[in-house]
């Protein structure tokens, strides 16, 4: 199958750049909220009374670790300078998808897979779990549920949490038997009175669920989401599949107790193309007018005039996440793309780069849809094995429909987040030359929150009259190819002379109708002078509509690099290993390689981020 690592087509349907009115703009309200991680301890340390202190492993890498065989020949401290300090991670092994999010008695919690005995994905996967009271700073639980029955012997794998109207909680989650037939499972707290939820029993129902006829055994994985129809008194849930064309499917069962299911007919959608299974299916809706723009939505109230839904799968293929907008109806149960071209699996994106297995939950207490994916490595196996530890969670974003645009979503880190920044500095009116780069002197600049704001001069867009449909960034030679319009953006995690960078950019072109055309990537070659790492360009299109400047927030933190253009609309996530751009080497550029637009840079603001820390929960070890 061909692969969309390549900008996937058709780009997004909005007025560009310069070809509509002048639209109001609109200021996006950040809120602080101030939670200290002592505070979280002190409220923890409530709950760690009625359980036995326990000591916790490190998780660092042991001094006599072996040679990396062909590979870059790391060093123990270059593998810790990897770690993230403010994205969350276990301490040691491999995390994957995040699973079973919810807000239940005061805290946020989310389960993940994990692997116990190693920092690779393998049949013994399991359920972590960790709590905390603002989505930043975290604390480790014990391991939830290990595949310990014959119908989850082969790993504890995705799944979905869902609150009932008397408060209890049921999990959903998929197991795979001896044979690796996948299976749907139930669990429950086993007491529900304790706001952490530390133990869970396992329904002797299970599984509650086989594959249907028509359906391949490995084929049916991922129950999500879970939701209550009044209209017809079932919860309902969905399920993902492909069927024998290699077209993905996605299920939908009904159920009055969650022990008998009932399997509808008509499927809820097929796909427009054969892009194969689809995992971690989500249905969720936004709102596109009225009083509710600007929040997120549950699914048992979104429904109705100005509601759209949004359809998102996990390409087992290519292994990405694409989304579209569309319309579900109640009635027939079948949700519809509002553009069939623009269908899950071909058309948009939540992350352009490194970003997989995604699932959002709804945040009741502030009334915000939440989305989670995990953020594998690119680095080699042999490398992972040596650092003891795989993969990290991305900072958890909100959702919401772009009712500028009306033809995507916007995706932003949550707010609580910028409770993490400390000192900053700002530049404004930075002119860059064609062909020149700026130092931007902050210091040390591996752990960095940046807003930046850019302009081109206007005689340079006006002079260029011929199209330029052939540029793609993932075809591209990255920040090093030379355009009239671009690229020019920002230089990250770069050393002193720039052999070694991170560029995050914008390049514009004409296209052929005259308007234009503004893409937004990320250049990973040159990120490392490693040779056994994945690097590539990624990005897509953005819409960029008259009157706006163009906008960048980079959130930068050792070896990963997360980017929002134009506040939300397309995002890009890299992994990136430097070899000499460490420690307090780090540097931050302003980059113009446009061969005749000069750059403006009305205003770059860089905040540097306290780390986390993520700790066990007091009374706990980490398994």
């Amino acid at each position: 199958m061909e692969s969309r690592d390549i900008e996937s087509s058709p780009a997004l349907n909005a007025p560009l750049l310069q070809t509509t009115p002048p639209v109001k703009s609109s200021k996006l309200k950040v809120v602080l909220l101030a939670i200290s991680t002592s505070v979280i301890l002190v409220l923890a340390t409530f709950f760690a009374v009625k359980y036995s202190v326990f000591e916790s492993g490190t998780g660092l890498v042991k001094e006599d670790a072996p040679a990396a065989g062909d590979g870059y020949p790391w060093t123990n401290d270059m593998f810790e300078w990897q770690r993230p300090g403010y994205h969350f991670q276990p301490p040691y092994h491999f995390m994957g998808d995040p699973n079973a999010a919810m807000y239940y008695k005061g805290w946020y919690h989310f389960f993940y897979q994990y692997n116990p005995y190693g920092s690779a994905w393998d049949t013994t996967i399991s359920w972590a779990h960790a709590v905390s009271k603002d989505m930043i700073h975290w604390l480790h639980l014990p391991i939830a549920m290990v595949p310990d029955h014959w119908y989850d012997s082969k790993g504890v794998w995705s799944g979905y949490a869902t609150t009932l109207p008397d408060g209890r909680i049921i999990v959903l989650y998929t197991g795979g038997t001896d044979e690796l037939v996948q299976v749907q499972n139930l669990a429950e707290p086993a007491d529900p009175s304790d706001p952490l939820l530390i133990e869970w029993k396992k329904s002797n129902h299970n599984p509650i669920l086989m594959p249907p006829p028509g359906v391949g055994p490995h084929d049916f994985r991922d129950p999500f989401p879970v939701w209550y129809n009044e209209s017809d008194s079932n919860w309902h849930m969905l399920i993902g599949s492909k069927d024998d064309n290699h077209y993905g499917t996605v299920l939908i069962y009904l159920t009055k107790d969650f022990k008998t299911y009932t399997l509808l007919p008509e499927i809820l959608h097929k796909t427009k193309d054969n892009v194969g299974m689809l995992e971690c299916v989500d249905l969720y809706p936004v709102a596109t007018t009225g009083n509710q723009i600007g929040n997120g939505l549950e699914m048992q109230v979104g429904f109705g005039k100005g509601i759209k839904h949004v359809l998102k799968a996990s390409m087992d293929d290519e292994r990405h996440d694409y989304y579209a907008i569309g319309t579900f109806d109640l009635e027939s149960f079948t949700w519809v793309p509002d553009d069939d071209t623009i269908d899950v699996g071909v058309g948009l994106r939540y992350d352009y780069g490194k970003f997989y297995a995604s699932k959002t939950f709804y945040d009741q207490e502030k009334r915000r849809r939440i989305l989670w994916g995990y953020v594998g490595e690119v680095d080699s196996k042999t490398d992972d094995a040596r650092k003891g530890w795989a993969n990290v969670l991305n900072i958890a974003r909100t959702i919401l429909f772009d009712v500028k645009t009306r033809s995507n979503l916007l995706v932003w880190p949550v707010e609580e987040l910028d409770a993490l920044r400390t000192s900053s500095k700002e530049f404004n009116g930075v002119v860059v030359e064609p062909g020149f780069t700026y130092h931007l002197d902050v210091g040390t600049a591996s752990q960095l929150d940046i807003e930046a704001e850019f302009e081109i001069n206007q005689e340079a867009v006006d002079a260029v009259v011929e199209a330029d449909v052939t540029y793609n960034c993932s075809t591209s030679d990255g920040s090093a190819h030379r355009g009239l319009l671009g690229p020019f953006g920002l230089l990250v995690l770069a050393n002193e002379k720039m052999t070694e960078k991170t560029a995050t950019y914008f390049y514009v072109s004409r296209t052929v109708d005259g308007g234009l055309q503004t893409h937004f990537c990320q250049d990973e070659l040159r990120s490392s002078k490693a040779n056994d790492i994945t690097k590539r360009v990624v990005g897509h299109t953005v819409p960029v509509l008259h009157g706006e400047t163009f906008s960048l927030r980079i959130l930068v933190d050792h070896s990963i690099v997360e980017s929002f253009a134009q506040k939300g609309r397309a995002v890009a996530t890299s992994r990136v290993y430097p070899t000499e751009a460490i420690f307090d080497s780090t540097r931050i550029f302003l980059f113009n390689n446009a061969t005749s637009a000069t750059l403006t840079a009305k205003s770059v603001k860089i905040w540097h981020m306290n780390s986390t820390h993520n700790h066990p929960f007091p009374g706990f070890p980490f398994p």
